[in-house]
């Protein structure tokens, strides 16, 4: 049975199309509709509820060694306050999860996971966990909310002294009160666009999602669903998990190098991914030069050899064509190589092109 965020009420009553979700219950749009969604965010403000997301508590002398041990990223220069993005691999190199640390003072760490892996992540942690730590499992205490847009930093200032607000993308202020409220305020997102993240007490949802909603109303902020934090992050190149990465493929496969620091002593996965050596498949980027959409799970084409397949495709709304992410052979193409993609029955053409598709102006 599918389980309901704090903000469930709140999304009926706005009009949301509820879908089941990484087991939850969350809209997949509201009467806006994912077009007009996705360029809110891109051109002004979105709000999501991304409450469904996991959070556990990594505490105690060997809380670091743990995270050196079973994180693929190295934890060791963080200051308090800072965040970094980590693939986990399993022993065969293939990822659990990808997830985010957010260093809160020294032997305290809070992460964060995906919410379809979270009881399989807690799991994967409490297995391999060793010394003097533990490990805690605080999803329940939580709601999140993710404040995302140009503008969404300004409309946070109507609620919250600047200070309250991190400085600096990937870091976090813990302790601090958004419309009086006490929350977690991190520079962080899913969408390619600058804005927060906002971690606080799961009863406290509606009222933060109140507050920041009527403040935002002039400089067009709207709530937004998990159709356009797909499309928004699918323009970024962001990868999803079971999609860009599984239990099979590799953080290097998936072109996640910068968050695996080979160079450490040790991490579960390292002597795997050692004795695989330079990846034999890539992730690429696709622009559709033809007629038709690209989906996930559809193969790709060179000269009717296939060479790999699509793991996430849609059409962009500003970009204002298709696009897909794909898996393929290492060898076989380079940014602007043509290949085809079959799509029930029918080739279309496509571009490989660099990636992220979008990348916003600084």
């Amino acid at each position: 049975m599918e389980l309901k965020t704090p903000l469930y009420d709140a999304h009926v009553k706005a009009g949301g199309k509820i879908v089941p979700f990484g087991g939850y219950l969350l809209p997949v749009q509201y009467k806006t509709g994912v077009i007009k969604e996705h360029m809110a965010v891109r051109t002004e403000a979105g709000l999501f509820d991304v409450s469904h997301m996991g959070e556990i508590l990594c505490e105690g002398k060997d809380a670091l060694a743990n995270l050196e041990k079973m994180l693929t990223n190295s934890f060791l220069n963080m200051v308090d306050g800072q965040a970094r993005y980590s693939p986990m691999c399993n022993e065969n190199g293939g990822t659990v999860d990808d997830l985010i640390v957010y260093k809160r003072a020294d032997e305290k760490y809070f992460i964060v996971v995906n919410a379809a892996n979270k009881d399989k992540d807690y799991q994967w942690m409490l297995d391999h966990q060793f010394g003097e730590v533990t490990i805690t499992d605080v999803s329940s205490e939580y709601g999140q909310l993710a404040l995302q847009g140009p503008k969404a930093i300004d409309i946070l200032k109507k609620l919250t002294s600047e200070e309250n607000i991190p400085a600096k993308y990937y870091h976090a202020r813990f302790d601090v009160e958004v419309a009086g409220i006490p929350c977690i305020v991190s520079k962080t997102g899913y969408t390619g666009e600058d804005g927060v993240e906002i971690y606080l007490p799961s009863e406290k949802a509606e009222e933060m999602w109140d507050a920041l909603l009527e403040a935002g109303k002039e400089d067009g902020l709207i709530p937004c669903g998990l159709g356009a934090r797909d499309t928004l992050r699918m323009e970024a190149a962001m990868p999803l998990y079971g999609h860009e990465m599984t239990d099979d493929i590799t953080p290097l496969e998936t072109g996640l190098k910068f968050a695996v620091k080979m160079q450490k002593e040790d991490f579960i996965g390292k002597a795997a991914l050692e004795a695989k050596g330079t990846p034999s498949i890539k992730r690429v980027g696709l622009k559709v030069t033809g007629r038709g959409i690209i989906r996930e799970h559809q193969p790709v084409l060179v000269d009717g050899t296939e060479i790999g397949h699509t793991t996430s495709g849609t059409h962009c709304p500003y970009l204002g064509y298709p696009i897909a992410m794909a898996l393929v052979n290492a060898d076989t193409c380079e940014i602007g190589s043509s290949v085809q993609v079959e799509v029930r029955g029918r080739q279309v053409e496509a571009e490989v092109v660099a990636l992220p598709f979008y990348k916003r102006a600084k």
